[in-house]
């Protein structure tokens, strides 16, 4: 089965741009579009996309609140990419806490746009730790300090692969620096985010940063 794809932007083209990139794909479809957040609910419970490529600037609903909005009432929430002009942008950040699963430039190429759609539809996040960091240093801060990380009760193999996880290393790369299994990982990484209740690894970097556990520096 394919990948599907919901597009919503405000940009008649930029979406008529990522249809083109995503459809020329033998494993993705694009089943819909919408021009604003407020009509991300209705389609998502209508076409039940794998992932939504969503806009985080839009007039009337942005990202943001659009990405609250389905995670909040969508019993089997898809996917959410969100799609940015700029990297360094509050509003970035802001749907990254607010459980999108990773972002993408709209000036990416379209190798790029591809593997980020087929990355978070397996169930990865897409980070990019430099970026994350930046956004983490500027917006995190102490205005948004969480509760400490050891309150969760972490192992010391747990606590080191969240910082490799911070600083964007996949599973296979983490199992390869601490030289176990990857299925090893894997588990460790599922307990991290039980232990957080983070949805993905997105959360669980971002909770790592404001927390203070992981310098963002």
């Amino acid at each position: 089965m394919p990948i599907t794809v919901l597009l919503v932007d405000d940009e008649p083209l930029v979406r008529a741009g990522l249809r083109a990139v995503l459809e020329a794909q033998p494993d993705i479809a694009v089943v819909g579009e919408a021009a604003d957040g407020a009509a991300v609910i209705p389609l998502v419970r209508q076409l039940r996309p794998d992932v939504v490529a969503m806009d985080v600037r839009m007039p009337l609903m942005d990202g943001i609140e659009a990405t609250r909005a389905v995670l909040r009432t969508v019993d089997t929430p898809p996917r959410i990419l969100v799609v940015t002009t700029f990297e360094e942008d509050e509003y970035v950040y802001e749907a990254l806490r607010a459980g999108a699963d990773g972002f993408l430039l709209k000036r990416a190429r379209p190798a790029e746009i591809v593997h980020a759609v087929r990355l978070v539809a397996e169930g990865e996040s897409l980070l990019f730790p430099a970026s994350v960091r930046q956004l983490a240093a500027r917006y995190g801060g102490p205005r948004r300090q969480r509760a400490p990380l050891a309150e969760a009760g972490l192992t010391e193999r747990e606590a080191e692969v969240l910082r490799l996880m911070a600083r964007g290393l996949s599973n296979a790369e983490i199992a390869a620096r601490l030289v176990v299994g990857t299925e090893t990982v894997k588990s460790h990484v599922s307990a991290v985010l039980a232990k957080l209740g983070a949805r993905d690894r997105t959360q669980a970097v971002i909770a790592a940063y404001e927390s203070g556990f992981v310098e963002p520096g």
